[in-house]
């Protein structure tokens, strides 16, 4: 396991408890004797929302309860993305839930009020398994790595049959993930969104190889825009799995939208290449992990959606990942991609 804390920021978990304590009472005001204590960071991921793990106890009906349980904050200064839809997150999750085809935590309490906690947050229920974390990467390192080929083909198996379950759900079950006029919905909607990110980065420096990249793409507009809930940050590392290697929780919702599954599939594609080979070259491939080809595959087969005009995906997605980079490490005050990297990234001269 990773015992590296990436949260955005971090807090007295001392002073947390009383206050989660104080606030609980008001949700629960049957309830006696609240204890909240074994509060902690999750480790090796959560860098974008402060995150925290506890558990409550308390008195009720002449039982004792016990609950594992999670807060996540409303991000106030580490700003990832120009688009808020830290509620719209919440709503989706708590559709799926009610679902129940794909493993969603349930969202238990949300508070709207700042001045309770420092911030808006909401409390989910705490789900027990293990994550394949990225600090470090779960392809070098850690549980994932050490396990055998035959449990991490499980893993990936469960993982894309849950991703491609993500993309079952008509659109219509989702009407407040609309976008503005013009980019209501399908891809319109996502490419609307990452030509704003693209904006809002300029106004803290210029790149001028994220504008050459997004004529590139235009230029090569796709024909296939399949229509579908995009989950916005598909990847296992945003999975628990069970010890039986089954997805028991997909996880960070914080940017949905109706911009067409084929993004979530390219982006699920492009980051399992990062972390662990997801083409399947020799060498570099995570034995037991489906290649690139059996992903499309098993994901076709579930969705009954076609795949084509992939690598046009595939490349934005490589598009996104440059913008949230230089994003991350601006807020950070970390080194970015130098320039030749960059374009060579982008596709770009």
């Amino acid at each position: 396991m990773s015992d590296v804390i990436v949260a955005p920021s971090t807090r007295d978990l001392g002073d947390l408890s009383k206050d989660m304590k104080d606030w609980l009472q008001t949700r629960m005001p049957d309830a006696s004797n609240i204890r909240v204590d074994n509060l902690d960071y999750p480790r090796g991921a959560g860098q974008s929302h402060e995150t925290i793990l506890f558990d409550a106890h308390w008195d009720e009906g002449g039982q004792s309860h016990d609950r594992g349980c999670v807060v996540r904050f409303k991000p106030i200064s580490f700003i990832m993305f120009p688009d808020d839809l830290f509620y719209e997150q919440i709503k989706v999750m708590q559709l799926i839930h009610e679902d129940g085809r794909v493993p969603v935590a349930e969202v238990l309490w949300v508070e709207k009020d700042p001045s309770i906690l420092g911030g808006e947050f909401y409390v989910m229920e705490q789900m027990v398994g293990k994550v394949p974390v990225s600090i470090p990467p779960y392809g070098m390192s850690g549980w994932f790595f050490e396990s055998t080929p035959e449990q991490r083909h499980t893993a990936w198996r469960s993982s894309v049959e849950n991703l491609a379950r993500i993309h079952t759900f008509p659109v219509e079950k989702f009407p407040f993930l609309k976008g503005p006029n013009g980019a209501e919905q399908g891809l319109e909607q996502e490419w609307d969104k990452y030509v704003r990110y693209v904006k809002w980065i300029h106004e803290d420096g210029p790149v001028p190889s994220l504008d050459k990249a997004l004529a590139r793409l235009v230029a090569k507009w796709p024909s296939n825009r399949e229509a579908g809930l995009v989950w916005g940050d598909a990847r296992i590392g945003n999975m628990m799995f069970g010890e039986n290697y089954e997805v028991i929780a997909v996880m960070d919702w914080e940017q949905p939208s109706l911009g067409g599954c084929i993004n979530d599939l390219a982006w699920f594609i492009n980051l399992g290449e990062m972390m662990h080979g997801a083409t399947g070259a020799p060498g570099k491939h995570l034995e037991g992990m489906g290649t690139r080809a059996e992903t499309i595959a098993l994901w076709e087969q579930i969705t009954g959606k076609s795949s084509a005009d992939i690598e046009w995906y595939e490349d934005f997605s490589d598009f996104k990942i440059v913008v949230m980079g230089i994003r991350m490490g601006r807020m950070r005050g970390q080194p970015v991609m130098d320039d030749e990297g960059m374009r060579a990234r982008l596709k770009v001269d």
